[in-house]
């Protein structure tokens, strides 16, 4: 099967498939389901997840609706001081006051797990770098604990100039988070 503009992206193929489920759930728009970390960033996301959105008993009601999400239990508190926040993000990505506040159900969010970091070993030159500056403040008794030292210290400077590279990167995902 050719596809003509090439493959589409999976969001926008489970979009119609989920409606049905989302309606039943009290979630008029799909999108805070399936864009969710678009939303709140990917740290909340791996925590929490939209349940059901509770509009007012009556139609005629100006009042906005009620976002249930489920979080994991440890992570409630936070998400409960930061509600007014994740309240403006959803409201400014649909672009109405359609959330006025967030009604926090503690549970497992499955298959929602952040990425986690691979560990990758130093190189042998960043260790024997370290370990001359370590050298500085006198020999260790234990080769082990020495060896240890230097390998923490050639990650800590890796991880140093690694958040110094990814800093710009950083500051435009910010400012293009803030621009919506």
């Amino acid at each position: 099967m050719r596809f003509p503009r090439g493959p589409a992206p999976l969001a926008d193929l489970i979009d119609a498939t989920i409606a049905a489920s989302c309606r039943q759930r009290g979630i008029a728009s799909v999108e805070i389901v399936t864009r969710w970390a678009d939303i709140v960033g990917e740290a909340l996301a791996a925590r929490a997840l939209p349940v059901k959105l509770a509009w007012p008993a009556r139609a005629d009601s100006e009042e906005p609706g009620v976002l249930h999400v489920r979080v994991e239990g440890g992570y409630a508190i936070e998400l409960q001081h930061d509600a007014p926040v994740v309240i403006e993000r959803v409201n400014r990505y649909f672009g109405w006051r359609c959330i006025g506040r967030l009604a926090l159900r503690q549970g497992p969010v499955a298959g929602r797990q952040p990425a986690r970091r691979r560990y990758v070993e130093p190189d042998a030159g960043a260790r024997v770098e370290a370990a001359h500056r370590l050298a500085r403040f006198g020999a260790f008794e234990d080769p082990a604990l020495a060896e240890a030292l230097a390998r923490l210290g050639a990650l800590v400077a890796r991880d140093g100039r690694e958040s110094k590279a990814g800093a710009h990167s950083a500051r435009a995902r910010r400012d293009k988070f803030t621009q919506r």
